[in-house]
């Protein structure tokens, strides 16, 4: 420290505060996504570097700087198990730049800081894209800039005024806007790829939620506790009916103790037929990501009239699947009926796994069902007096059921009473199978919410469900949702108006905040824009934008030479701009102001020669103006003694004077009136 001027110590203090200020909103972005302790380390370290240049503490010795690094690459290592991949390797980076803090202390150190802070923040994009991110991301960028102006204009300065840090800031404001020209020809030209462009770890889709492919009691429960959203949907007619907003997922047959599971895909089975009536609905569904291979779909959806993503397929039951777990959100267009026979023939293998139950458990449910059956209750009869137990007794739709016992649909029919839509979808499809009624467990999502600031359905894992299918002669399949029989406002109206312990809900699904609400769906409409038309600006967009602004269609192979073509006449033009500017030259306020008097005074016929100093010139263009003679002078003795005075710092870097001065000779010339 003691070898360094005054004017390089300056330039680390200015300097170390934007890169740490730029640096504390990388990592409160990564903190939602790395190991605590990644963050944490950059906060000691950057309280470390801090003190150093506030109390001119020494830097610390190789030999103390050298372990460090040798600690935090192992932690990388422990915590991540490797140092490639996404999160590991941004991890590894994100502890180098929190020790490299320790040694910055030069103008090149900073030049190679920037550099390194500029690839970990806009890695962030790599964890998400959402546009609160993409803006702190921009913030943290104008940050990182005004470092670099920061360094590369040396002050000597004892105190840096709030004036400069406002110069810098906005300078690197201007800088980052002067390219938003390029960047938007890149994202509009640059030739779109399916899929991304690298991998991605299996661990990295471990925090993913969504319906799993098994359900038992407390699943769904669970998943309803969630705000997250599951999926948008934008209908191209009128927005069906809460009621008839069933989104299908999987379909689950087998039964084993408390859960419930898919059939195996080893098993062959025929393709249920199907015969529809009345008019088709079409949607298209934007997905997040859940890592799994479900598409969810309006129940009962027709494939082929669907435009789904490329070797999705659908399974006997009308479960649609996708080739590859859904790991980023995806666009795709349904088309559906609401009326519908499913399944008109049952073939015995299908009997046999919708009838199928273990044997020597859940004694009083079989019981009840036996009674029915020996009452020579049709399987419509039995049907109906399962639904009106579920109506007339003390059920409860809960999302805090009790815990169940060991024959846990016996101790919910006959003892507890209290549960969520899995209770009783599955405690239903039991009996209707001891009863001898082939029944199967539908899970999905069930209603959603209209977000009028563009008139399309928000559905979220709140709204996820589960329900019944029985087999019935002459009928097929019909859906039958027993937990309408306990709480029919929950299929009417939704979740949030349903629960009398609504309170466990999270705030976005309940309907007592109509102001946070509303706050919310604005915001939602515009992450929603956000997600078609930036996230989701894919090759096909691509291509159909760039046919609709040449009037023809266009091959994916000359997108290249357009943005070529594009990127050369931009940066012509970017170039001419700046040239054009008084020869390159960035004028200081003051000159700028002067340039002003000097153009009104040209347009009388009075110009200035090169040669010419500004009170030399003065006194010719009061004579040549002789009413304006008194403005004329005084405007060229400001500007003389604002530019050369010796109180004025030639280094300083925007050679600003002060501002009052600055505003006088503003008013003074535009005051001038030349006739």
């Amino acid at each position: 420290m003691a070898s360094q001027t005054e004017a390089q110590i300056n330039i680390s203090k200015q300097a170390i505060i934007w890169l740490l200020l730029s640096l504390s909103i990388t990592f409160t972005l990564y903190a939602f996504n790395l190991e605590n302790w990644v963050p944490a380390c950059f906060v000691v370290f950057a309280i470390w570097r801090y003190l150093i240049e506030k109390n001119n503490w020494a830097y610390p010795k190789l030999w103390l700087r050298f372990p460090l690094t040798i600690a935090g690459g192992i932690a990388v290592l422990v915590t991540y198990g490797s140092l490639f991949g996404r999160d590991a390797s941004v991890g590894l980076l994100a502890v180098m730049i929190s020790m490299k803090l320790l040694e910055t202390r030069t103008k090149r150190d900073f030049v190679v800081m920037v550099v390194l802070s500029y690839f970990l923040t806009v890695n962030i994009l790599l964890f998400t894209q959402a546009i609160w991110v993409f803006l702190a991301v921009l913030l943290a960028l104008i940050g990182l800039t005004a470092c670099l102006i920061s360094v590369s204009h040396q002050t000597k300065q004892t105190t840096i005024s709030p004036q400069i840090w406002k110069v810098q800031a906005k300078l690197a404001g201007k800088l980052l806007l002067q390219a938003t020209p390029i960047m938007l020809v890149l994202f509009v030209l640059f030739p779109r790829i399916p899929g991304p462009i690298w991998g991605i770890p299996q661990d990295a889709y471990s925090g993913m939620t969504g319906l799993s492919d098994s359900m038992e009691p407390g699943n769904i429960s669970q998943l309803s506790l969630s705000s997250k959203i599951a999926f948008r949907v934008e209908f191209k007619s009128a927005i069906p009916a809460n009621n008839q907003l069933y989104w299908r997922g999987p379909v689950l047959w087998h039964q084993e103790g408390r859960r419930w599971q898919m059939t195996s895909d080893n098993i062959p089975l025929p393709t249920e037929t199907i015969e529809t009536s009345g008019e088709a609905t079409d949607y298209t569904i934007t997905l997040e990501p859940h890592n799994r291979n479900w598409l969810l779909m309006l129940d009962l959806p027709d494939i082929a009239s669907s435009t789904l993503p490329a070797e999705a397929h659908i399974k006997h039951d009308m479960q649609v699947l996708s080739k590859e777990p859904i790991r980023t959100r995806i666009r795709y267009q349904g088309h559906s009926y609401l009326h519908y026979t499913l399944g008109a023939k049952l073939s015995e293998h299908e009997r046999t796994l919708a009838l199928q139950l273990l044997e020597d458990e859940n004694p009083k449910t079989r019981q009840l069902a036996a009674t029915w059956v020996s009452e020579n209750k049709s399987p419509t009869a039995i049907v109906e007096a399962a639904l009106r137990m579920f109506r007339e007794q003390t059920f409860v739709y809960t999302l805090a059921p009790p815990r169940l016992g060991k024959e846990p649909v016996d101790d919910f029919l006959f003892n507890t009473k209290r549960g969520f839509c899995e209770h009783y979808a599955s405690s239903f499809v039991y009996l209707m199978r001891a009863a001898g009624v082939p029944a199967r467990i539908v899970t999905g999502y069930q209603g959603g919410e209209i977000n009028p600031n563009g008139n399309y359905l928000i559905v979220r894992q709140s709204d996820a469900h589960a329900w019944a299918e029985v087999w019935i002669q002459d009928q097929g399949w019909v859906r039958v949702d027993p937990t309408s029989a306990v709480s029919p406002d929950r299929i009417e109206f939704g979740i949030g108006t349903a629960l009398p312990d609504s309170n466990l809900l999270p705030l976005l699904s309940r309907q007592d905040y109509p102001v946070l609400k509303n706050l919310y769906m604005n915001w939602d409409a515009v992450n929603n824009g956000w997600n078609q038309w930036v996230l989701g600006y894919d090759q096909d967009k691509q291509l159909a934008l760039l046919k609709k602004l040449i009037n023809k269609d266009i091959a994916w192979e000359d997108i290249g030479l357009i943005l070529v073509t594009t990127m050369i006449a931009l940066m012509l033009f970017v170039s001419y701009l700046l040239l054009r500017n008084n020869g390159g030259v960035v004028l200081n306020p003051t000159n700028k102001i002067y340039q002003q008097f000097l153009k009104k005074l040209s347009k009388a016929g009075v110009t200035k020669l090169r040669h010419e100093g500004a009170i030399d010139f003065g006194n010719r263009a009061a004579k040549a103006l002789p009413n304006q003679a008194i403005e004329i002078l005084e405007i060229s003795a400001l500007y003389s003694s604002m530019q050369y005075a010796k109180h004025q710092a030639s280094s300083n870097i925007t050679n600003a004077p002060n501002q009052q001065t600055l505003s006088l000779l503003k008013q003074l010339v535009k005051n001038l009136k030349i006739k």
